[in-house]
């Protein structure tokens, strides 16, 4: 097949790929299964992967995620509708539990409140004086779509709550979805549940809506005035009694074994359910606990959704290709003949590492067993040796980087005392190709610079086409040349302009992750901008190659500090780092100074009792105060637990430091 014939194939594809989209997104009347539309995607993303020179904006690689239709009136929700972590076996279960007592700094005996995950539309409730108020959708967790109407014809969704101890305001959340039985019904007009739901509630008119014979399932709140309910399994009973339809599925249950065995046995009897489920979720029961644990930045820490078992199937290696990341990782990747499982078509599968494939003894031309469990990438379990054919080789790993040719390490650290997993290019800045483009990539991610309309597909085009090379690059760019570019035109060259624009009012936090530093992620280069303040303050430190400051800083330690040094010795990334700060605005680190712990800084010791040193670290930012890693004349207090450092106790009495004990601390803060 020629570039044209290729081009035309593409477009045509683009094309169905936007008919599917406007069915299911404005007019909410999917007339493909799932599956399907997913196999559509996978064919444009391979056609795209393969060859370099198709690039389209409407493509699945530019439009990720859902935003609220521009049919419906937005909505902020008071606090997001955030999704939850996913476990697919026993250790994903432990490690959860583990991170809990690892941030309580505690093991604690608690129960956790089991609720069947089904597999419908999220949409929240709020009531005001005891009568709803609005209803809206999930959105993008930030912002919904207001659908109060749509809701108010859902049966189970009572309108106003007679009860007296119904708070006066609260946000109740549910699932909305369609039992089996019923969409029998209206299959014809619908790809599946989950789908007639979704086009359901985003009618325009409630009278459609009124059709459907939607169910609504309350789960959680979001908010609630005067909460006081202790536990969740109160406050589901507490639903009930309100009115609202809850799962009778739910359970109380104390420890991981109980929930394996709960799991294992619900698995089995969801088939004989009347409705579609794809999980279970777990939650700490306790509600002060899940205040105290809080969440990460896209998840509750007290909450987790255990999946079913996860597809597999075998299938052919006929290639293993090297990836190339930002931060010089070589990651392997097998291509595989296509293989469909769970609905998706298969044809790449991730091998992780050297040590993996070594371990598995994975090689060119095997048969191998892929999974593909819920949203992790497709990964080979095992290679079955036994349809191993006999002249086939051992799989040597490069020592050189495929892109730039530069030797290839793995780094020797000095914590574990052991040789890390991962291999990478030593050449880890601009001068390699492959490293440059995902820096690039980084740099307009999502959580750095954030810039609408130049995603990753493009970027690889521009750079290609000498558009772009670095990130300052971006605010330089020859539109002209861009407008007459395949895919663009007038518009799409505008919004792209704007989007730039746009981006060029930037945090301090935000500028510090873009630029792509190893081991400088967005925690720490929080951590790192509310010590600086302000970007002049970065750059000197930079200058004067001062890192050792950052020592200061409680959560940076010497792998931060050496990743530092090591990535601005590069006077490549110097220059790029002061080009830049010269053509953004970068706010200054806006931090709240009016605390009770005001101007005060505090560094501990020893073990504490009943809090880990993150929730401790985390109560004295909120009260305006510092944390730093040693001791020095600017620390305040030295807080001591249990078993407490010897040589930094005798440290801070030397300096004439405050030392204090948890008690005291806890005075502290009232």
């Amino acid at each position: 097949m020629n570039k044209e014939d290729i081009k035309k194939k593409y477009k045509l594809k683009i094309k169905e790929l936007n008919k599917h989209n406007k069915l299911y997104y404005d007019k909410s009347k999917p007339i493909i299964s799932d599956s399907k539309y997913d196999k559509l995607k996978i064919q444009i993303i391979e056609l795209e992967n393969k060859h370099t020179f198709l690039i389209n904006k409407y493509s699945p690689k530019q439009n990720v995620g859902f935003k609220p239709s521009k049919s419906f009136e937005k909505f902020k929700h008071k606090v997001q509708m955030l999704s939850l972590s996913n476990a697919f076996k026993e250790e994903d279960l432990r490690s959860f539990e583990k991170k809990i007592f690892n941030y309580l700094n505690k093991k604690l005996n608690f129960n956790y409140s089991v609720e069947p995950k089904i597999d419908g539309i999220s949409a929240s409730l709020t009531y005001i004086n005891k009568k709803l108020k609005y209803g809206v959708s999930r959105g993008d967790g930030k912002i919904g779509e207001i659908i109060t109407e749509n809701l108010k014809t859902i049966k189970d969704i009572p309108l106003e709550i007679k009860n007296v101890d119904f708070p006066n305001e609260v946000e109740i959340r549910g699932e909305v979805f369609i039992k089996k039985k019923d969409f029998i019904k209206i299959q014809e007009k619908f790809a599946n549940p989950r789908n007639a739901a979704s086009g359901s509630l985003r009618q325009k008119d409630p009278n459609e809506t009124k059709k459907i014979p939607l169910n609504f399932i309350a789960y959680t709140f979001g908010f609630m005035e005067n909460n006081s309910h202790k536990y969740q399994s109160d406050f589901l009973n507490s639903l009930k009694k309100w009115g609202f339809k809850v799962n009778k599925d739910n359970k109380v249950l104390s420890n991981i074994d109980e929930l394996l065995n709960f799991h294992k046995k619900f698995e089995n009897k969801r088939f004989d359910l009347d409705y579609d489920l794809d999980g279970l979720v777990y939650k700490v029961n306790d509600l002060d606990l899940q205040n105290r644990l809080g969440f990460t930045s896209n998840a509750p820490r007290w909450a987790i959704a255990h999946k079913f078992s996860a597809d597999s199937a075998y299938s052919k290696i006929y290639n293993i290709e090297i990836q190339v990341g930002r931060t010089g990782a070589l990651t392997p990747v097998a291509k595989i003949e296509p293989v469909n499982i769970g609905g998706v078509v298969v044809s790449n599968a991730t091998l992780h590492n050297e040590d993996e494939i070594n371990r598995k003894d994975i090689r060119i031309g095997d048969i191998v067993k892929v999974e593909r469990a819920g949203d992790v990438i497709p990964h080979v379990i095992e290679v079955d040796t036994s349809k191993r054919k006999e002249n086939s080789k051992k799989y040597i790993f490069p020592t050189k980087c495929p892109s730039c040719g530069s030797n290839t390490v793995k780094e020797f650290n000095k914590v574990t005392k052991k040789y890390d997993a991962v291999r990478r290019c030593l050449n880890d800045s601009f001068g390699c190709n492959k490293i440059a483009v995902e820096k690039i990539k980084h740099f307009i991610s999502k959580d750095a610079l954030n810039i609408d309309g130049l995603g990753k597909k493009v970027v690889e085009k521009f750079w290609e086409l000498n558009l772009l090379k670095k990130p300052q690059d971006i605010f330089n760019l020859d539109f002209d040349k861009i407008k007459n570019l395949d895919g663009w035109g007038e518009t799409s060259v505008q919004n792209l302009k704007n989007s730039i624009e746009k981006s060029k009012n930037t945090s301090l936090q935000r500028f510090i992750y873009s630029i792509g530093i190893r081991h400088i992620g967005i925690e720490n280069a929080k951590l790192i901008s509310d010590y600086v303040e302000n970007i002049s303050k970065f750059i000197e430190i930079i200058k004067q190659k001062q890192f050792y400051k950052f020592l200061d800083i409680d959560g940076i330690g010497e792998t931060q500090i050496n990743s530092l040094n090591s990535y601005f010795l590069n006077q490549s990334n110097l220059k790029i780092l002061l080009e830049l700060e010269n053509i953004l605005i970068i706010e200054n680190q806006k931090i709240n100074k009016n605390g009770t712990l005001k101007n005060k800084s505090f560094m501990f010791t020893g073990k504490l009792v009943g809090i880990s040193r993150a929730e401790a670290k985390s109560l004295i930012e909120k009260n305006s105060g510092t944390t730093i890693s040693n001791i020095s004349k600017n620390l305040d207090y030295l807080v001591i637990g249990e078993k407490p450092t010897k040589r930094k106790v005798d440290q801070a009495k030397l300096l004439g430091i405050k030392i204090i004990t948890q008690l005291d601390f806890k005075r502290l803060l009232n």
